[in-house]
């Protein structure tokens, strides 16, 4: 099959979308007004013949971190089927544990500073507490989406939360990060870049009495105008990449000295909010365009 003006896509999606905000519908519309057959497939189905796309984009499979392996498994099956997966399988596998933010910090991006670790003990979870900010600490396992496995736990931790939180991470990756105010204040800063050009931005803050910025956690997403201050770091983030991915999204966080940091480069299943600016879907389906035109033939 060759790449074609008028090609077929598919989008990777998860099979219960309901608790979930998605708005690719936007895009799909976009990619279909150029004559783009799209199918939205859940990654789990299985007798899928993924030879007759010419592109697999994978986008809400919002659930993986459930069971890594299988859907490894999945996106090997669709590269052994000769059909090109965006993002490429080697970077899902590296972005898929938040190890890569150490990688990232050696090639120069400030991240978060953060604390690394294997299992947890409530006694050992108290120590880092302790030792943590007058705002307390986040602590999120090391493959994590949508915050799930994710607590704020303040400086003196109450031990019967100690015991049960830690119970959660016995013979798991974990990593500890110090509670930003400004995520509270200020919130936290997503940039978006599709084919390694940058397309738009929000800032996305939680709700009252809340920590978590996602959506299904009811924060609230803002479109923003990236100054030039923010576009520079989220720029040298995507820089430290070995390849322009089809789809990331760059999160960024002001630390306590007034520096933005790094809190993740997503380049799975990035939420891309179509939504908040009237070129997104287009900027989407433009890189998408290019990304079938640089195929070669099938």
């Amino acid at each position: 099959m060759s790449p074609a003006l008028h090609a077929s896509v598919a989008l990777l999606t998860l099979d219960d979308r309901s608790a979930y905000v998605i708005d690719d519908d936007l895009a799909i519309a976009e990619l279909r007004a150029r004559g783009h057959a799209v199918e939205e497939i859940p990654w789990r189905r299985r007798g899928v013949d993924w030879g007759a796309f010419d592109l697999v984009v994978i986008r809400t499979t919002w659930d993986y971190q459930h069971d890594l392996s299988a859907f490894f498994a999945s996106l090997a099956a669709i590269e052994a089927a000769g059909t090109p997966l965006a993002n490429a399988g080697a970077l899902v596998r590296w972005n898929a544990r938040k190890t890569y933010l150490r990688d990232l910090a050696d090639r120069g991006v400030p991240i978060v500073p953060t604390r690394w670790g294997h299992d947890l003990s409530a006694a050992g979870l108290t120590a880092l507490c302790a030792a943590s900010g007058d705002d307390g600490c986040v602590l999120k396992p090391t493959v994590s989406a949508n915050a799930h496995d994710t607590f704020r736990l303040p400086r003196a931790v109450d031990p019967a939360v100690a015991a049960e939180v830690a119970a959660r991470f016995a013979d798991r990756d974990w990593m500890l990060q110090p509670f930003l105010r400004a995520i509270v204040d200020e919130g936290e800063f997503s940039v978006f870049y599709f084919d390694g050009a940058y397309s738009h931005a929000i800032v996305k803050r939680p709700k009252s009495g809340d920590f978590r910025v996602q959506e299904e956690h009811g924060g609230l997403i803002t479109p923003l105008d990236a100054d030039a201050a923010l576009r520079a770091d989220a720029d040298r983030a995507m820089a430290a990449l070995d390849a322009a991915p089809l789809q990331a999204r760059v999160d960024l966080v002001r630390l306590d000295d007034g520096t933005l940091a790094l809190m993740e480069l997503e380049a799975i299943e990035p939420s891309l909010y179509f939504r908040t600016h009237p070129r997104a879907a287009a900027n989407f389906a433009d890189a998408v365009d290019r990304r079938l035109a640089r195929l070669p033939p099938r």
